[in-house]
Protein backbone atom coordinates (compact mmCIF):
# COMPACT_ATOMS: atom_id res chain seq x y z
CA UNK A 1 0.00 0.00 0.00
CA UNK A 2 1.69 3.70 -0.90
CA UNK A 3 2.71 5.37 2.01
CA UNK A 4 0.50 8.57 1.11
CA UNK A 5 -3.18 5.73 0.92
CA UNK A 6 -1.86 4.75 4.03
CA UNK A 7 -1.69 8.22 5.74
CA UNK A 8 -4.88 8.98 4.32
CA UNK A 9 -6.63 6.01 6.19
CA UNK A 10 -5.06 7.47 9.52
CA UNK A 11 -6.20 11.68 9.46
CA UNK A 12 -9.53 11.20 11.05
CA UNK A 13 -8.70 8.93 13.68
CA UNK A 14 -8.07 10.58 17.13
CA UNK A 15 -9.05 8.55 19.58
CA UNK A 16 -6.53 5.09 18.56
CA UNK A 17 -3.15 6.01 19.61
CA UNK A 18 -3.68 9.17 21.06
CA UNK A 19 -1.60 8.89 24.46
CA UNK A 20 -4.31 10.12 26.74
CA UNK A 21 -6.45 8.06 28.90
CA UNK A 22 -8.88 6.43 27.55
CA UNK A 23 -12.40 7.58 28.48
CA UNK A 24 -15.86 6.32 27.59
CA UNK A 25 -16.95 8.87 24.82
CA UNK A 26 -20.32 8.18 22.39
CA UNK A 27 -18.11 8.63 19.07
CA UNK A 28 -17.47 5.79 16.67
CA UNK A 29 -14.27 6.65 14.31
CA UNK A 30 -14.10 4.99 10.98
CA UNK A 31 -11.14 4.56 8.74
CA UNK A 32 -11.55 3.80 4.63
CA UNK A 33 -12.66 -0.14 3.11
CA UNK A 34 -10.63 -0.71 -0.24
CA UNK A 35 -11.62 -3.88 -0.76
CA UNK A 36 -14.11 -4.33 -3.79
CA UNK A 37 -15.76 -7.62 -2.82
CA UNK A 38 -18.30 -7.91 -0.13
CA UNK A 39 -17.29 -9.81 3.30
CA UNK A 40 -18.66 -9.61 6.45
CA UNK A 41 -16.45 -8.08 9.53
CA UNK A 42 -17.75 -9.53 13.17
CA UNK A 43 -16.75 -7.72 16.76
CA UNK A 44 -17.89 -8.82 20.01
CA UNK A 45 -17.43 -7.91 24.16
CA UNK A 46 -18.49 -9.37 26.71
CA UNK A 47 -17.68 -6.32 28.64
CA UNK A 48 -21.00 -4.59 28.14
CA UNK A 49 -22.38 -2.76 30.88
CA UNK A 50 -25.59 -0.50 31.10
CA UNK A 51 -28.11 -0.60 34.14
CA UNK A 52 -32.00 -0.96 34.51
CA UNK A 53 -34.02 2.31 34.20
CA UNK A 54 -36.38 1.38 36.87
CA UNK A 55 -34.25 -0.23 39.65
CA UNK A 56 -30.85 0.70 38.94
CA UNK A 57 -29.33 -2.57 39.11
CA UNK A 58 -26.28 -3.63 36.07
CA UNK A 59 -27.32 -5.62 33.03
CA UNK A 60 -24.68 -7.38 31.35
CA UNK A 61 -24.51 -8.41 28.04
CA UNK A 62 -22.53 -10.08 25.26
CA UNK A 63 -22.14 -7.88 22.42
CA UNK A 64 -21.54 -9.31 18.56
CA UNK A 65 -21.48 -6.75 15.88
CA UNK A 66 -21.52 -8.11 12.31
CA UNK A 67 -21.42 -5.74 9.48
CA UNK A 68 -21.19 -5.71 5.35
CA UNK A 69 -18.62 -2.66 4.75
CA UNK A 70 -19.73 -0.27 2.04
CA UNK A 71 -16.86 2.50 1.92
CA UNK A 72 -16.35 2.80 5.58
CA UNK A 73 -14.86 0.47 8.49
CA UNK A 74 -15.47 0.93 12.26
CA UNK A 75 -11.82 1.40 14.46
CA UNK A 76 -12.13 -1.39 16.92
CA UNK A 77 -10.76 1.27 19.90
CA UNK A 78 -13.86 3.78 19.42
CA UNK A 79 -16.15 0.84 19.18
CA UNK A 80 -14.75 -0.03 22.47
CA UNK A 81 -14.92 3.26 24.01
CA UNK A 82 -18.65 3.68 22.79
CA UNK A 83 -19.75 0.61 24.46
CA UNK A 84 -18.41 1.97 27.13
CA UNK A 85 -20.69 4.94 27.19
CA UNK A 86 -23.71 2.96 28.17
CA UNK A 87 -22.01 2.02 31.61
CA UNK A 88 -24.15 4.25 33.87
CA UNK A 89 -26.83 4.49 31.52
CA UNK A 90 -30.40 3.66 32.61
CA UNK A 91 -31.86 1.91 29.19
CA UNK A 92 -34.05 -0.54 28.44
CA UNK A 93 -32.13 -3.92 26.39
CA UNK A 94 -34.38 -3.44 23.61
CA UNK A 95 -33.45 0.08 22.87
CA UNK A 96 -30.22 0.13 23.53
CA UNK A 97 -29.38 -2.79 21.41
CA UNK A 98 -31.28 -0.13 18.71
CA UNK A 99 -29.36 2.61 19.66
CA UNK A 100 -26.39 0.75 19.08
CA UNK A 101 -27.58 -0.23 15.36
CA UNK A 102 -28.22 2.79 14.54
CA UNK A 103 -25.37 4.81 15.76
CA UNK A 104 -23.12 2.04 13.24
CA UNK A 105 -25.65 2.38 10.47
CA UNK A 106 -25.39 6.42 11.05
CA UNK A 107 -21.32 6.05 11.15
CA UNK A 108 -20.52 3.30 8.68
CA UNK A 109 -23.49 3.41 5.98
CA UNK A 110 -22.66 -0.28 5.89
CA UNK A 111 -24.53 -2.48 3.31
CA UNK A 112 -26.07 -4.75 6.15
CA UNK A 113 -25.52 -4.84 9.86
CA UNK A 114 -26.88 -6.88 12.48
CA UNK A 115 -26.59 -6.44 16.26
CA UNK A 116 -26.97 -9.21 18.70
CA UNK A 117 -26.82 -8.11 22.47
CA UNK A 118 -27.37 -10.85 24.83
CA UNK A 119 -28.00 -10.04 28.27
CA UNK A 120 -27.37 -11.91 31.66
CA UNK A 121 -30.42 -13.97 33.21
CA UNK A 122 -31.48 -11.53 35.61
CA UNK A 123 -35.33 -12.24 37.72
CA UNK A 124 -34.97 -15.23 35.93
CA UNK A 125 -35.37 -14.03 32.24
CA UNK A 126 -32.54 -14.17 29.83
CA UNK A 127 -33.05 -11.36 27.03
CA UNK A 128 -31.50 -11.54 23.40
CA UNK A 129 -32.40 -8.94 21.30
CA UNK A 130 -31.38 -8.81 17.49
CA UNK A 131 -31.39 -5.31 15.51
CA UNK A 132 -31.11 -5.67 11.75
CA UNK A 133 -30.11 -3.27 8.96
CA UNK A 134 -30.24 -3.52 5.50
CA UNK A 135 -29.17 -1.47 2.81
CA UNK A 136 -30.68 -2.35 -0.66
CA UNK A 137 -29.81 0.94 -2.09
CA UNK A 138 -25.84 -0.39 -2.95
CA UNK A 139 -23.74 -3.28 -5.34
Amino acid sequence: MAKSKKTNDLADLTLLGSGKAAKPVRKLETFPNHAKRDYTVTLSSDEFTCVCPMTGQPDFAKIVIQYIPDKKIVESKSLKLYLWSFRNEGVFHEHVTNLICDDLVAALAPRWCKVTARFAVRGGIGITVDAEYQNNHTK
